[in-house]
Parts: structure tokens; sequence; C-alpha cells
């Protein structure tokens, strides 16, 4: 449980470093077992000490912590009960919230999108903390491993902080070249069987693993 409570703390402040959530707003968990441990409501994330984070089950019942869970709450437990989670990041990183106000899907513009599983979609709006935003998000991650947030932000999943993190990182990369390609033209968007052919080359060459010559 420490171990967990040092990621979600450590993956807070590096999302903060690197402009992706400001102040409070945005929030973090990752699972240990059957409890979650997740960032405090109203905690400036920049400055989140592992010992401030709040343990819950999956009923979202608080079992440790003195602090009150953030009020994304549903959004994450309904994360865990539905995928292959490890831990969540919400953020509200600049250009992919930007990005929420004017499209209905974040398109396949770089094969890195992969990593997604494809083209991200856009959750409808709903109040924060609402139980209909956390479905409508969970609906969009059906089969992707991202989400944007309309007029709101973004989500990603992964199976560790460190993962999440670098996974929310890579939206916000892809989101701003799609946004600096809408400044000069219609962005190109590649196909199913360009994207298969990606595949069938990572599996081939291992990309992204160091080896012999």
């Amino acid at each position: 449980m420490e171990e967990a409570r040092e990621a979600v703390a450590d993956a807070c402040r590096r999302l903060a470093r690197e402009g992706l959530v400001h102040a409070t707003a945005g929030n973090v968990s990752a699972r240990a077992d059957e409890l979650v441990v997740v960032t405090p409501t109203g905690a400036v994330l920049a400055e989140l000490r592992p010992e401030l984070t709040s343990v819950v089950d999956m009923e979202g019942n608080v079992v440790e912590g003195e602090l009150a869970p953030t009020s994304e709450l549903f959004l994450h437990l309904g994360i865990y009960e539905r995928f292959d989670a490890g831990a969540v990041v919400h953020t509200h990183s600049p250009v992919a919230t930007a990005l929420s106000c004017v499209i209905d899907e974040l398109p396949p513009v770089h094969y890195q999108m992969l990593a997604f599983g494809g083209g991200v979609r856009v959750a409808p709006y709903a109040t924060f903390g609402s139980r209909e935003l956390a479905d409508n998000v969970h609906a969009a991650l059906d089969g992707r491993s991202a989400a944007l947030m309309q007029n709101h932000g973004a989500v990603c999943f992964a199976g560790d902080c460190a993962a999440a993190t670098e996974l929310a990182r890579l939206l916000e990369w892809a989101c701003e070249v799609y946004w600096r390609a809408r400044t000069i033209g219609r962005p190109r968007v590649l196909s199913e069987q360009e994207l298969a052919g990606v595949v069938d080359a990572l599996r081939e060459r291992g990309y992204g693993r160091t080896s012999a010559r």
C-alpha cells in the first residue's frame, strides 16, 4: 500500500511539473488488490505527499486517510471495474482540453496513437463528479486506453502510474500534433490498413526495444 501511495504522489508531482495538471485540477489513482489509492479532493497536486492520499475500497468507502477522496472517484472506480487497469490519470492538460471543446474524436494522425487503441473518442459533457460523467467516459473508453472529456479534460489508464502518466503525456502530444496540422490544412488520417501495417512492423522488428546489430 505504501508503494501505491508513493506512486500516486510521484505521478501527481510529475504531471504538475510537465504542465498537464494545474493546482487542484486533475486526479490520479492506483489499484492495490481490492483497494484503490486516490488523490484527495482539493489537493494541490504539485505538492502532494503520499500520506495525504486516500485509500478506498471498490465501493468507494474510505478505509485509510484523513482527507476525502477526489470528486471523480466513481470515474476511477468504474474504470477498474470495467477494464484491466492498474492506474488512472485524469488531467486538464491545455491542448487536450482545448480540443475536447471542438471535436468529437481525435483521429489517428500518427501511428503512436496505437498506444490508445486508435482514435480517441470525446465523452459527452456532464457535470464533474457525476455518475453521468463517469458513465460517459467509461463508454468512450471501450476498446481504448484514453478518452477526452468534452469541455473538461482527458483520462488515461494503464498497468501502473508511470505507464498511465506516459500515456497522458503522449495524448497531449498527439493533441498538439493534430491541432498544429489543423492550423495548416486538413490532417490526413491513418487508415485501418495503415495502422495494421504498423502493428505488423512492430511485431516483426521489435520496435521500442534495444537489440544487437
